[in-house]
């Protein structure tokens, strides 16, 4: 983060569904953050994480093997 913003992060299935939100509108200093994500609950397969702070939207695949 290059500046203190409030921050989103969350998690969508392949069909678009929102299944975990790891932060929500939560304001968070500059620097590098790391975010560990308990996903026990769901199945193995794609999902879609989308990460947003001011000013900045971005959308990422992810494999979850379990």
């Amino acid at each position: 983060m290059p500046i203190a913003s409030n921050v989103s992060l969350k998690v969508y299935d392949i069909s678009g569904k929102e299944v975990a939100t790891l932060i929500n509108n939560q304001l968070l200093t500059a620097g590098v953050k790391e975010y560990f994500f308990n996903a026990a609950t769901l199945s193995s397969g794609v999902y879609f994480y989308t990460l947003e702070a001011e000013g900045f939207r971005e959308t990422r695949k992810m494999l979850l093997m379990k």
